[in-house]
């Protein structure tokens, strides 16, 4: 009889050699995963014989993880803002500091937002979830991301408030929104060498503008006036070293407010402004 524990024990083992950040805990998520339990239920399991088809589907997945593919592809979610969100290998994970970027947004109200480069869907479903009265639309480049943003709408019931586009940034995007928000490839192309082996199982096009990182921001500060009402604001994730950059990029259309946010380790992490007030005794400083 081969019990649950003995092919935790030899799955983590697996990973430990192969060297897996985190090999315990990522043996355990998806051991409780194949078993179809949460993973705080595992140690109740553990004198039980495993079937032979979840040591099978164990095994697959170490192998899975060994080639270093992340977890959330082998589950096929990542919990993000507190929901579980459908991922594959045609979006980027959705990942805690972008967390940042949500909070940020939340931080007035708004009826109406704009999530450029959508991908999973996790920024712009979190905020239409957060914020009921609120409808948005979702803009990529990649049809394949587009389905998944929409499988996730779906799961989490707010489809009759999003609506997807196949666009390159503003390309046929009409209107004015009160929010726009945005997590653009930021990674330049020199960087990419040195990141970790995981990266290569998500969308390089999602990474890398294959140049400076700043493309997109260009692209994004020099349309986002045109599609933004009175007191309109844009908010947008940034790599680490691109805060001045950015900042710079929005005073020069002349966005107030401008500002830096960082994340839990110090680094800058967010971008935000506003669309000044009409008023100018007003303007925000």
């Amino acid at each position: 009889m081969r019990t649950v524990q003995a092919a935790l024990i030899a799955g983590t083992k697996r990973l430990v050699q192969a060297q897996i950040d985190g090999a315990p805990r990522d043996a355990r998520v998806v051991m409780a995963h194949v078993l179809g339990i949460a993973s705080d239920r595992l140690t109740l399991v553990m004198p039980d014989e495993i079937s032979p088809a979840a040591y099978l589907a164990f095994e697959a997945a170490i192998d899975r993880r060994i080639l270093r593919e992340p977890v959330s592809h082998i589950l096929g979610r990542r919990n993000f803002y507190g929901r579980d969100f459908i991922v594959t290998s045609d979006v980027l994970d959705p990942r805690p500091e972008t967390e940042i970027l949500v909070q940020e947004a939340l931080s007035l109200p708004f009826t109406s937002v704009l999530d450029l480069g959508v991908g999973s869907g996790a920024i712009l479903l979190t905020l239409l979830l957060e914020q009921p009265l609120a409808k948005g639309v979702g803009t990529d480049a990649s049809p394949a991301a587009l389905d998944v943003a929409a499988r996730n709408a779906q799961a989490l019931g707010v489809a009759s408030k999003a609506r997807f586009l196949h666009a390159d940034w503003f390309a046929g995007v009409t209107g004015t929104f009160d929010l726009i928000v945005s997590n653009p490839p930021y990674i330049a192309h020199d960087e990419m060498a040195g990141l970790a082996p995981e990266l290569g199982h998500e969308p390089r096009m999602a990474l890398t503008d294959e140049a400076d990182g700043l493309t997109a921001y260009r692209a994004l500060a020099a349309g986002a006036r045109a599609h933004l009402g009175p007191r309109g604001r844009i908010v947008m994730e940034i790599g680490p070293t691109q805060g001045s950059a950015v900042c710079d990029l929005l005073l020069a259309q002349g966005f107030k407010g401008v500002r830096v946010i960082r994340d839990l380790d110090g680094r800058d992490r967010v971008v935000r402004a506003q669309v000044p007030n009409p008023h100018p005794r007003n303007f925000e400083k």
